[in-house]
């Protein structure tokens, strides 16, 4: 039996939270912006796989379309320069 969607993004969502966690208090926030676009990509072929339309990859998001781990990374960012 395969798991649910859900539950396979929610652990790709802990990992990744884990590992930007870690480049945070690392102040490598370079890498954490990596990482979370990083997530995004991951999270949406997985979504893609698992619904059978892998023929709308790659996805063309804007680039102000940010999910909550880069929109993190960015206040994150703006309060380093600050």
């Amino acid at each position: 039996m395969m798991s649910r969607l859900i539950d396979d993004l929610n652990t790709l969502h802990d990992g990744f939270v884990e590992a930007i966690n870690i480049a945070v208090a690392e102040d490598d926030l370079e890498r954490a912006d990596r990482l979370a676009e990083e997530y995004d990509e991951e999270a949406i072929a997985m979504i893609a796989v698992r619904e059978g339309r892998t023929d709308l990859l790659p996805l063309r998001r804007p680039q102000h379309a940010d999910s909550g781990l880069r929109a993190l990374m960015r206040r994150l960012g703006h309060r380093q320069a600050a």
